[in-house]
């Protein structure tokens, strides 16, 4: 039996295989399309071929509903980091120079602005527009000072508040146009994206507490993915960037410690394994937008 065919078995099975004859492996048929961001920034099409690469090391990123790239770019030497906006083509529309230590998040609001965390002195969410001018601004609460674990994954809600994993402090945050915190839930471990469902939920990818939660309003765990879900296989091990898809299902990255292998999973809501990407020797993907399933683009806007 060849390699791909032990791993499907396996999933088949309920357990969990790795094989490195292909990348993209599913008992279901699932391949997807995505692009992928961390210290490479590549797109993979669901045929499983790279087709588009960014030349730079990124922290978050978004292909856009025009084709064009919202790109989250990595702090450097005397660079704290920024945003770009730019085609296929590599051709630059939008630049935003962090102001502070690191630009951590990025997301194209529907007004057309662009939402901007920063790390730094002082934490913060910004909404700027096409020329980089801020037009609204919220400081965020932080008892520590490292900028890369201040702000995870921020992202601005449909009722107009902000949600603001914030990793250093355990918590994540929802603060409102005015930064007053109006819900919060503290994790055991450092959450590096929330995401608030259509049901008011909000899953939490806990990336040091080696779990996925889903809590009510209240706080209370209704929905839990643990690495005991996987037969005890370190699966959620430096997790960080999380996507819930339109059918339901959720795909994580991972990391698997002490192995140079880059990875997504998808489970679906039994927690059941869907599809696994499994490339070694490739970095660690931090996050992720999933473009399309088996050639056919996802309905909506991607909630990740």
């Amino acid at each position: 039996m060849r390699p791909s065919q032990i791993l499907i078995a396996g999933l088949m099975a309920g357990g969990v295989f790795y094989s490195a004859s292909a990348a993209q492996q599913s008992a279901h048929g699932v391949r997807h399309a995505f692009l992928a961001t961390g210290a490479e920034t590549y797109i993979v099409s669901h045929t499983d071929r790279i087709v588009w690469r960014y030349p730079r090391p990124t922290r978050d990123g978004w292909m856009l509903p025009n084709g064009n790239l919202l790109l989250v770019l990595a702090h450097g030497k005397n660079y704290g980091g920024g945003v770009v906006e730019v085609t296929r083509g590599g051709r630059v529309l939008f630049e935003y120079r962090g102001k502070q230590k690191s630009v951590n998040t990025t997301q194209r609001l529907a007004n057309g602005r662009y939402l901007i965390a920063e790390g730094g002195p002082k934490p913060c969410v910004l909404e700027v527009d096409a020329k980089g001018r801020t037009l609204a601004k919220v400081s965020l609460q932080s008892a520590f000072k490292d900028p890369l674990k201040q702000i995870g994954a921020a992202r601005k809600l449909a009722n107009g508040n902000y949600l603001v994993p914030q990793p250093a402090d355990k918590v994540v945050r929802e603060y409102d146009a005015k930064g007053k915190v109006v819900w919060e839930k503290k994790t055991n471990g450092e959450p590096f994206c929330a995401l608030r469902l259509a049901n008011q939920r909000t899953l939490i990818a806990c990336t040091t507490g080696k779990c996925i939660l889903e809590v009510d309003r209240a706080g209370k765990v209704t929905w839990t993915l643990t690495n005991q879900d996987f037969q005890g296989a370190r699966m959620l091990d430096q997790h960080s960037g999380i996507q819930r898809l339109p059918n339901g299902n959720l795909v994580f990255a991972t990391h698997r410690p002490g192995r140079a292998t880059s990875q997504l999973v998808e489970v679906n809501r039994a927690k059941k394994t869907v599809w696994i990407y499994s490339q070694p020797n490739r970095p660690a993907i931090r996050h992720f937008q999933i473009l399309n399933t088996n050639g056919k683009a996802l309905g909506g806007t991607p909630l990740r």
